[in-house]
């Protein structure tokens, strides 16, 4: 991880994103325990303008249960739905399914499309499909995980975080959540599950949608990584815990790598993921880095700050591992450096 490609053309990194970030394909991974109402609030993002151009991907064995709007009788195809939308409901792995869309595209066999959405199983454990992205270098190439969306069900999401893991998982994984049907429980019943997810997820930016009514841009717009979310860190019963670190001066791109080449080596399982911008000395643009336990994809330079500040923050989201032993990790390699 430490060792950089020394050509100018190629920037320190091997590789420069030349474009914007959303040159690549922007994909949103669409999450929620049973019944939250993903499928819901998907078919009403599909019916706007925004929501044209999407290739949507249904990471589930079997299209059993999906609203046939979305998932048409026969698995493993490709269709155009009405309004231009994608459809893959796939019972393959999910490389190779996005694999075969690009390559479908490039054919002409299918229209182009924009984004890609992923529908996950109630079930499903968000994990599997970022380190997808992150081990699978053409799909890096090729799409760019812009934002992971929870949806938490009013009516019943409360009690289901208390005995599901998974359900709490997916809650901490997420970029952005949603709390569903306050049109059914109420609105008292929506702000104590909003409370339950903040206490899960501080960082989390939380939207509320009724009857699956959400406005479209948050669904595709980039997850902002907020600083001020973390006053110390936050943990629950799973062991689970996230924080923030800010840099407030340009990192050496050797004291970030090297400290996460430790981190990665005692402890990569419990690295669940960590996600950020670094200002790294030697770069005019912002590094953005990701790790999901031990793996990640290769750092790129970007060509802008995505929120105009140029200082670095990295979301850490851990099992089992202090905040201050990860800040006294950093300080230690940074002073041996």
């Amino acid at each position: 991880m430490t060792s950089l490609f020394s050509s100018a053309s190629a920037g320190p990194f091997g590789r420069r994103q030349r474009r914007e970030r959303g040159a690549r394909i922007p994909v949103t991974v669409l999450t929620g325990f049973l019944g939250a109402g993903k499928t819901t609030l998907l078919n009403r993002f599909l019916a706007t303008p925004e929501g044209r151009g999407t290739a949507v991907v249904i990471n589930e064995f079997g299209a059993a249960g999906v609203d046939d709007v979305l998932v048409r009788a026969s698995a493993d195809e490709t269709v155009l739905i009405g309004n231009g939308c994608l459809c893959c409901a796939s019972r393959t792995d999910l490389q190779e399914t996005l694999r075969k869309l690009v390559i479908d595209r490039d054919r002409g066999d299918v229209p182009d499309f924009r984004r890609v959405v992923i529908e996950t199983s109630g079930l499903a454990d968000p994990s599997p499909i970022l380190q997808t992205f992150a081990t699978d270098r053409a799909l890096g190439d090729t799409f760019h995980v812009e934002v992971v969306m929870t949806v938490a069900d009013a009516a019943t999401g409360a009690e289901t975080l208390v005995w599901s893991s998974e359900a709490r998982k997916q809650t901490i994984l997420a970029d952005r959540l949603v709390v569903s049907k306050t049109d059914i429980a109420g609105a008292a019943a929506g702000e104590a599950l909003a409370a339950r997810l903040r206490a899960l997820n501080p960082r989390a930016e939380i939207d509320v949608a009724a009857n699956g009514a959400l406005d479209p841009a948050r669904l595709i717009e980039p997850a902002g990584t907020q600083r001020n979310a973390f006053v110390a860190e936050a943990a629950h019963s799973d062991g689970i815990g996230s924080f923030v670190l800010a840099f407030e001066h340009a990192i050496a791109w050797s004291v970030f790598a090297r400290a996460m080449d430790v981190l990665i080596a005692l402890r990569g399982s419990d690295l669940l993921r960590v996600k950020g911008f670094l200002a790294v000395a030697g770069c005019q643009g912002p590094v953005l880095v990701q790790f999901v336990q031990h793996l990640s994809p290769p750092p790129v330079e970007l060509n802008s700050w995505p929120d105009g500040e140029r200082q670095s923050r990295v979301v850490f989201i851990t099992r089992g591992i202090a905040e201050a032993r990860v800040r006294a990790l950093f300080m230690a390699v940074a002073a041996l450096a």
